[in-house]
């Protein structure tokens, strides 16, 4: 196996890995970090698939702007998963950076169900680009 293709998938299992993590933390009530756990299962699975492209930033903002050109401007992804990316980053942010960020566990459960979804229509199309190589 070639060393960009093991990395595609470790990234891949690690976004899995971590919204399971999510998962936990939100049956414990700890949103904060639920969120953070949510942000970031999205975030490697965009990373891996930027990488199928040679496409990779070394800042969060690089990743997002990279994935809504390549990905969302041109219709490969749905635009609702383009926002949801949009959206769980700005939360992220807050979360980790503001004080007195409040969020409601039905919000939470709902991003977690949307985070699920995001993985598996990214993975659709991972499965198909690499397909191809």
């Amino acid at each position: 196996m070639n060393y960009e293709l093991e990395l595609i998938n470790y990234r891949r299992e690690r976004a899995k890995e971590t919204l399971i993590s999510a998962k936990i933390l939100f049956e414990n009530k700890d949103l904060h970090s639920a969120v953070n756990r949510i942000y970031y299962s999205v975030f490697y699975q965009v990373t891996a698939l930027l990488l199928i492209g040679g496409m990779s930033s070394s800042k969060h903002t690089g990743v997002r702007s990279l994935f809504h050109l390549h990905f969302i401007k041109t219709e490969k992804i749905s635009i609702e998963s383009g926002k949801f990316y949009s959206d769980i980053f700005d939360l992220r942010q807050k979360s980790d950076y503001g004080d007195f960020v409040v969020f409601e566990e039905d919000k939470v459960k709902e991003w977690l169900i949307r985070a699920e979804e995001f993985i598996n229509e990214l993975d659709k199309l991972i499965e198909k680009e690499l397909g191809r190589k």
